[in-house]
């Protein structure tokens, strides 16, 4: 059974909501009813700036998701109905809902959305599986396709394990959960993913076809920052394997370079114990507090391999060049030689290399083009393309339109 998730003093959303009354005005859906559906609210990481978004364009949609806390999200989401799973309720379930991993299918299919119009769900899990109404149009905003199932099982199997008993259930559980996520991506009218990279995952994994459209990126938030390069180099990102935090840290103590890291997770005891000369630890920061740390490093240092990756662009946003390994998203948001320098090899030698390299050109390194480049992902292209592509589906499924609140303002 679901449960709604109650946020005091929080009022529900006026009608214009940040910016995207510029774009397309107060809602995007009039009276349609929508839910929006997101694998888990614990932080505000890209998958909930995406939802973030998505609740600009869907002011008075219902969220639905398996576990929340409230604490952790940001005012835009917390303005909304939110709808957990029975998740929540078990124990540990909102700190350690990953140790139920194997009854996400079960807690997504007992949402009831038989009474919305249009269905939108930001997934990098199974919550695609959700059920709706067969004439009801569920968009999937896909980060990816769950890479502990499908691309990276085998890394996550060796990595993820830690006991015996972990081992031998791991591989059983791993694939019950990808034969699932394969019938979960049938149940989607339609694919959008965040990236090239995730869209040829979409078409290998579910055989789907795929529109891509980037996440949204504030931009104009970012460019405020007034650059004045420092002598230390920049890491942001939730401190776990697959970022290659160790790998920051390790190339830039060989080459006794200062590093600032931004951001926590499993990984930040086992790299403090290193005790790397001029390696420092932040922690997770105000974004106010990320813009001047944008700002003042040399670079930013993005080793690993990201379905898109918000962080690059941000950093170019504040006209900061990116040193990124040359896989994933960041071949679509880096320019290589022109706004930062992508490597091959994801070691400590291909990144020092890397970095002597930058450093021999760095003068080269324009702000005002690693400006101009991340404006392509600026926060409102991403409402228009979602909204019409909405409006699109909507059409196909004989809904009525979407209201354009500037032809009312025109009769006004």
């Amino acid at each position: 059974m679901s449960r709604s998730v109650t946020v005091p003093n929080v009022p529900r959303p006026a009608d214009s909501v940040d910016d995207f009354a510029a774009v397309s005005g107060p809602s995007a859906t009039g009276s349609l009813r929508v839910a929006l559906v997101h694998h888990w609210l614990v932080g505000m990481r890209g998958g909930e700036k995406v939802l973030a978004a998505l609740c600009a364009l869907h002011p008075q949609a219902d969220i639905y998701t398996l576990v929340c806390d409230p604490r952790r999200i940001d005012e835009p989401i917390r303005r909304h109905r939110i709808v957990t799973s029975f998740i929540q309720r078990l124990p540990f379930g909102r700190r350690h809902f990953r140790v139920y991993l194997p009854l996400f299918p079960m807690a997504a299919e007992q949402f009831d959305l038989s009474d919305y119009d249009l269905v939108i769900s930001s997934d990098a899990s199974v919550i695609k599986g959700v059920l709706t109404r067969p004439d009801t149009p569920h968009i999937c905003y896909c980060h990816s396709p769950p890479r502990y199932v499908w691309d990276l099982y085998h890394t996550y199997r060796r990595e993820g394990t830690s006991g015996v008993l972990q081992q031998r259930l791991m591989a059983p559980v791993l694939h019950y959960l990808r034969l699932y996520d394969a019938i979960a991506a049938r149940r989607v009218t339609r694919f959008v993913a965040n990236s090239r990279a995730v869209a040829a995952r979409i078409a290998r994994f579910y055989q789907c076809p795929a529109d891509v459209i980037y996440p949204p990126v504030d931009t104009g938030f970012f460019g405020e920052a007034r650059r004045r390069p420092e002598d230390f180099y920049l890491f942001v990102g939730h401190l776990t394997a697959y970022k290659r935090p160790a790998l920051a840290v390790a190339a830039c103590a060989a080459l006794g370079r200062r590093l600032l890291v931004v951001g926590d997770g499993p990984q930040r005891r086992a790299l403090a114990r290193r005790r790397a000369s001029g390696v420092q630890f932040a922690g997770w920061v105000s974004n106010e507090r990320l813009r001047e740390y944008y700002a003042r490093c040399r670079a930013l240092l993005f080793p690993g391999e990201e379905d898109f990756g918000i962080v690059p662009v941000e950093a170019q946003a504040a006209g900061v060049p990116v040193i990124a390994f040359d896989r994933g998203g960041a071949r679509e948001s880096v320019r290589d030689g022109e706004t930062g320098l992508l490597f091959a090899r994801p070691d400590v030698e291909g990144l020092t290399e890397a970095i002597r390299r930058f450093e021999s050109q760095e003068a080269g390194f324009d702000p005002l083009r690693c400006r101009e480049n991340a404006r392509q992902f600026d926060r409102s292209i991403f409402l228009n393309r979602m909204r019409d592509l909405t409006g699109r589906l909507l059409r196909r499924a004989k809904m009525p339109p979407l209201p354009d609140p500037r032809s009312r303002e025109e009769e006004g």
